[in-house]
């Protein structure tokens, strides 16, 4: 404890910690000094703009498999949206199970962003898995 004081009466500990805060979607959060872990672990933070984005895949995607739409260029017609987007939101409900459950409790790593996801990413459940936890 070289950073602890003592007060001259005895009765106040003063100790300094290097810390700096950071924003990260509009919301403050405390980055602690290397190698120090953080004792209080913060609330899930639900990206709801990623949650939406899942909800609209598994939606296009039962549109597609029902027959409402026989193709994506007739369901990006009918949403007024570009095909290619849509072909890229779909490619969400390929993500692995344990990916999506993660997502919807707020538990998918800092960097698991709608941006990130909407990039090409291995369809092979071990392969994404393994490509999140690291």
């Amino acid at each position: 404890m070289a950073n602890a004081r003592l007060s001259d009466d005895g009765r106040t500990l003063t100790v300094r910690v290097p810390i700096a805060f950071a924003k990260r979607g509009g919301r403050k959060s405390v980055i602690s000094p290397d190698g120090v872990s953080t004792a209080v672990s913060s609330r899930p933070h639900i990206d709801s703009t990623l949650v939406k984005a899942l909800a609209r895949a598994f939606r296009w995607r039962k549109l597609l498999e029902t027959g409402v739409y026989a193709t994506i260029d007739e369901m990006a017609v009918a949403e007024k949206i570009n095909a290619s987007y849509v072909c890229r939101v779909l490619r969400l409900t390929l993500l692995a199970p344990d990916i999506v459950e993660a997502i919807l409790d707020g538990r998918q790593p800092e960097d698991m962003t709608l941006a990130a996801v909407m990039k090409p990413f291995p369809v092979g459940w071990n392969a994404q898995e393994s490509m999140c936890s690291s």
